[in-house]
């Protein structure tokens, strides 16, 4: 059986600037074996947005630890690919019980992890600088300690909420210092932006994308070595399911897509 120190080696060898791991997000046990199961898939992530939605709870740690535990188990569980999980701000007001659910969350499988820098539910204000890189730095503590080089994705929440370029810059260096195996830089909406970050930023960097983003070749084509969608794919899913909700309240034609098997 494959370990989690395995997986989670296998999922840091993923990240490949110009040949970037493409995280299609999942929420519970059914969309990983979905996702799971596409062709091309190599590893999952989840997203905190739509798993707190899926329970009910907003987003921004609106779930206890331990319901952030179990729903991350859930999704472990049911497949065999290494499972990177957003864990939001590690669901700790200190250092000590940060790394104490480091260690729970690699005791549950997890391969990888977002961790973010940001204090509240919202993109700002964010931590002191030093503050959010020894969190980073807690975080490799207790992955090594574990004996599982989990991966860190450390999200730069400098620029989506309103902060200066330079302080983002300086954040991403900071936290691939402390440990992190790749800096996730939130508001790169640009081909200047992400050519700009990846040019400044002295380490792998991973992005979100929707519908107006950077088209995914370009980005490869630029050297990313990390895309994912955030609650963009439970919306891709929501809207889909509405739609067929309406054509079957409707008497409309059955949508094939009632014939897929699971």
């Amino acid at each position: 059986m494959t370990t989690t120190a395995d997986k989670a080696e296998l999922l840091r060898s993923l990240h490949i600037p110009g040949t970037p791991l493409i995280v299609t997000n999942v929420w519970d046990a059914v969309t990983a074996r979905i996702v799971a199961g596409a062709p091309g898939v190599k590893a999952l992530a989840t997203a905190s947005h739509a798993v707190s939605f899926a329970h009910g709870v907003p987003d921004g740690e609106g779930l206890t630890v331990d319901q952030a535990l179990e729903a991350a188990r859930v999704v472990i569980d049911a497949v065999d690919l290494p499972v990177s999980i957003d864990f939001e701000k590690g669901y700790a007001p200190d250092i000590q019980t940060l790394e104490a659910n480091i260690a729970r969350l690699i005791e549950v499988g997890a391969a990888g992890l977002n961790i973010e820098d940001s204090v509240g539910t919202e993109k700002a204000p964010l931590f002191p600088v030093d503050d959010a890189t020894e969190r980073i730095a807690a975080v490799r503590r207790a992955s090594d300690a574990a004996g599982v080089p989990l991966v860190i994705n450390a999200r730069v929440d400098t620029l989506a909420g309103g902060g200066e370029w330079d302080d983002a810059v300086t954040r991403a260096n900071a936290y691939l210092g402390a440990g992190a195996d790749v800096v996730f830089v939130l508001g790169l909406g640009t081909e200047e932006l992400v050519a700009r970050a990846l040019e400044q930023i002295n380490g792998r960097v991973s992005v979100i994308s929707g519908p107006s983003s950077v088209p995914l070749k370009r980005l490869a084509e630029l050297g990313v070595s990390r895309v994912s969608f955030g609650p963009g794919v439970l919306g891709l899913t929501l809207a889909h399911l509405q739609a067929a909700a309406t054509r079957l309240t409707a008497l409309g034609e059955y949508p094939e897509e009632l014939g897929f098997s699971y």
